[in-house]
């Protein structure tokens, strides 16, 4: 059954101006489903973590209600509730080995020993614990912690998986691995898991949909790929990960998408728009840096490797979307970033994959600049 938040709104009293209150959280609703993994994302201070709170039980809606299996539970306290939660600080207990961490709610459960045994086992070889199962915490790995506390919170079976930033404790590489262990773990028992996060490449790697908030309000629900490829708004496009913006009026109307005639003269078809627009609109075109497309018309050599990064074709009109100045090059191995003076306010970011093989510009390079239209996606202007 999952959980469903119905508008719940949180408001508390304002610390810095007696009298006045703060929203917390505006309106909420949304549906999880039985076994969905959905991630709350957004900056600081936008209600993503008090929304989780409210549906752990330790905080109450003002306003709305909070269902979880099809039991509405407002006012539950968190132990009436059928959640676990994974905390970013771990909180499991120094001085008790492994296996006696994670069989710690099953003792208070009053489970027989050999039952609590068994399921301790079981858990442990499922998360590759087994070998550490007399081990203190002290002698693990922050990895290594972190999955105790998670098999310490899926011992017990709950209902629903609750996650208040797990992974912000972790170095960046043992973030990566951990992002995909705690999918593979959530798949394995197919248990209804709720995460809290600001980081972006971690809700897009473990989420089934993501819940993008910002000043206590839903901005986008949707799965990864609509998120970052069809962005509702402009914040949602600027929130996730890098893009460009391109202002434009709107020429025509084809199928599910639009012709634009964009500010500096050119017209491009945009395949995808968030809304029907009609001719006449003003319209903001996104495109992310990996989608636009970089032609020169020579080629250079320098470094050893070969400069010639004009694999991809002109239009057929020969006139590219945009033509700027190569003004920065940071090259990363299996990609190569470039920040281009296009005669705009902001640069134009771009990147290109495998440089290695297909070449890679230089500062001062004179290039120009296009993308396809299944790559770029409409927003109104005011949004």
């Amino acid at each position: 059954m999952g959980v469903k938040l119905v508008h719940i709104t949180k408001v508390f009293p304002d610390p810095h101006h007696p009298g006045k209150e703060v929203v917390a959280v505006r309106n909420v609703s949304i549906d999880v489903k039985e076994g969905e993994f959905v991630t709350f994302l957004g900056p600081s201070g936008c209600g993503k973590t008090t929304t989780l709170r409210i549906i752990s039980g330790f905080e109450y809606p003002t306003e709305g209600e909070v269902w979880i299996s099809g039991k509405m539970v407002n006012n539950d306290p968190p132990n009436k509730r059928d959640t676990s939660m994974v905390f970013q600080s771990y909180a499991i207990f120094p001085h008790l080995s492994v296996a006696q961490n994670i069989g710690f709610g099953l003792e208070l459960k009053g489970l027989p020993k050999e039952r609590i045994r068994a399921e301790t086992e079981r858990i442990m070889a499922v998360m590759n614990l087994t070998n550490l199962a007399n081990r203190r915490p002290d002698q693990l790995s922050g990895g290594q912690q972190q999955r105790v506390a998670l098999a310490r919170a899926i011992v017990n079976k709950p209902s629903v998986l609750l996650f208040d930033e797990p992974l912000s404790n972790l170095d960046a590489k043992l973030r990566e691995q951990m992002r995909l262990e705690i999918r593979r773990i959530q798949k394995t028992f197919g248990i209804t898991s709720i995460y809290v996060t600001h980081d972006q490449v971690e809700a897009m790697t473990v989420s089934d949909r993501i819940v993008v908030m910002n000043e206590g309000n839903i901005m986008q629900i949707g799965t990864p790929f609509e998120i970052y490829s069809r962005p509702l708004n402009r914040f949602v496009a600027d929130f996730i990960g890098r893009v460009n913006f391109f202002e434009g009026t709107v020429t025509e109307v084809k199928g599910q998408g639009v012709r634009v005639r964009f500010n500096h003269g050119v017209d491009r078809e945009v395949a995808s728009c968030s809304i029907a627009f009609k001719p006449g609109d003003k319209a903001l075109v996104v495109v992310r840096p990996e989608s636009l497309k970089l032609v020169s018309p020579s080629s250079s050599t320098g470094n050893g490797i070969s400069q010639n990064a004009s694999v991809y074709s002109h239009p057929a009109n020969g006139q590219p979307f945009l033509e700027g100045k190569i003004d920065k090059v940071v090259y990363l191995g299996s990609v190569c970033e470039y920040e281009i003076d296009g005669g705009r306010e902001k640069p134009v970011l771009a990147v290109t994959h495998n440089p290695i093989e297909e070449g890679f510009f230089q500062p001062g390079d004179l290039v120009g600049i296009d993308f396809s239209p299944i790559s770029a996606h409409a927003l109104p202007l005011s949004s």
